[in-house]
């Protein structure tokens, strides 16, 4: 270590059958205690080492330097869906590409084609429009950033009430919550302030749900909505600009949010109140997303397994005047007669939302735009991305690289390309799984010994 604190390591990876040498410098800025900064309260932060990085809250925490190669990111893919050759990256799913520049990203990969990534400046980036970088965030990804240099890695719930956690290029689950609560569903991270929030929906007839959180580690877990607070909450997403926690609660029949510490909880909609209401199953509230630049949330209403009656439904954040949550007037339905759908998710560049329907076993995708002449029940635009995910739940976008994750109620951890193709499971029948979310984490030492092959060495 020179006197600036500062350490420069070089890296060389030899693969066998072929010297590869790929040198590139980890510039670590250190405190005395050899520590980074990351701020009163928060865990691991995200670097801050150029345009479009995320910064650590409250820290300096820049691990993650400009030029670093992207160990972790996953191969360009085939089949027409966002092929990248470098440069700032088209995520419309025919593909796009750009102007090659910066560092070339070393795939580990997860699947797709055989090509990797090519550097430079990535159209999107995991920040939401003014916001800090998180999963399960809503908002637009900001355009301009530079290509993603963290770790890919996945959280995800067990409804037994577990959190799980695992680096991507290296599948190997590892709970950090052994005791999340009762039907753990909803998962949200935000890497910066370095908290995982999560969902319980409690035994149902007991309207006993309540919202928690930990440290990305797992440590330091804490109520914030307590049971009763929410009825049986669902899907959940954080938006950091507005430290607001967005939810949809099934049996409470509504759209919930409030404030990151729980406080300030208020309904947004109300699609039914009495008993006998909740006795129909079209008007569970189950998926949620917002997009904070457009002023809109979406959600999903259930219906029953066997039936058509699920749907995709939007509104306006900003309430109309004089409407209240059971009587809005600027609901739209965007997909209607669909099998059970549960959690969705927005590609906002794109266009698409995604989403999950358990009674026919599929991941979904159509356009947000409704077509001319069309309704949500007469569109023909829909697509079953993927099948065979057996009562699928959970669905979760990593935009920068392409993919979409999912979950289903047998313990099947899948993954595919926007379009649906290369998908595999990369984890099968080991619980029983809700909720996911996908982030990069800090590209630390840890992380490296956890992707690299163990056929590559590290010279130092």
């Amino acid at each position: 270590m020179n006197g600036s604190g500062r350490t420069i390591r070089s890296l060389r990876f030899a693969q066998s059958g072929a010297l590869t040498l790929v040198a590139f410098c980890l510039a670590v800025a250190c405190s005395s205690s050899g520590e980074h900064d990351g701020g009163a309260g928060s865990g691991p932060v995200a670097g801050s080492s150029g345009s479009g990085q995320p910064s650590g809250a409250g820290g300096t925490g820049d691990s993650n330097t400009a030029g670093t190669p992207n160990l972790g990111g996953s191969p360009a893919q085939t089949g027409g869906s966002t092929a990248q050759t470098g440069g700032a990256r088209s995520s419309d799913p025919a593909g796009g590409t750009g102007a090659s520049s910066g560092a070339p990203a070393m795939g580990s990969g997860t699947g797709g084609g055989a090509t990797p990534v090519s550097g430079g400046a990535s159209g999107g980036s995991s920040r939401g429009m003014g916001g800090r970088a998180s999963a399960g965030e809503a908002g637009r990804p900001a355009a301009g950033g530079m290509a993603p240099t963290g770790t890919p890695t996945l959280f995800w719930l067990d409804v037994s009430g577990k959190v799980e956690r695992s680096y991507v290029a290296k599948f190997s689950p590892q709970t950090i919550v052994p005791s999340a609560g009762q039907g753990s569903d909803g998962i949200a991270v935000d890497v910066d302030a370095g908290y995982v929030y999560w969902t319980n929906m409690g035994v149902p007839a007991d309207d006993d749900g309540s919202v928690m959180r930990s440290k990305l580690d797992g440590s330091m877990v804490t109520t914030l909505v307590p049971k009763g607070g929410t009825y049986t909450p669902k899907q959940l997403k954080l938006v950091p600009e507005q430290g607001k926690l967005y939810w949809s609660d099934r049996e409470g029949m509504r759209v919930m949010r409030a404030n990151v510490d729980g406080s300030q909880i208020e309904t947004l909609y109300q699609s039914g109140s009495t008993a006998a209401d909740r006795m129909d199953d079209s008007r569970w509230c189950v998926g949620i997303a917002v997009d904070v630049a457009g002023g809109y949330f979406y959600w999903s209403q259930k219906g029953t397994d066997d039936g058509h009656e699920g749907s995709v439904r939007r509104a306006r954040l900003q309430m109309p005047a004089g409407d209240t949550p059971d009587q809005r007037s600027d609901v739209e339905v965007l997909f209607d007669g669909e099998a059970a759908t549960c959690d969705i998710e927005l590609d906002l560049d794109a266009g698409f939302i995604y989403w999950a329907n358990r009674g026919d076993d599929s991941i979904n995708r159509g356009p947000i735009a409704m077509p001319s002449g069309a309704t949500a029940t007469t569109r023909t635009d829909k697509q079953a991305i993927v099948s065979k995910v057996t009562q699928a739940i959970g669905v979760a976008l990593d935009h920068e690289r392409g993919i979409v994750y999912y979950t289903d109620a047998v313990g099947d951890v899948g993954r595919a390309n926007l379009d649906g193709s290369d998908s595999k499971f990369l984890l099968t029948k080991s619980g029983a799984f809700t909720g996911i979310v996908s982030v990069d984490l800090p590209l630390t030492a840890e992380a490296l010994a956890v992707m690299l092959p163990t056929s590559w060495t590290i010279a130092r």
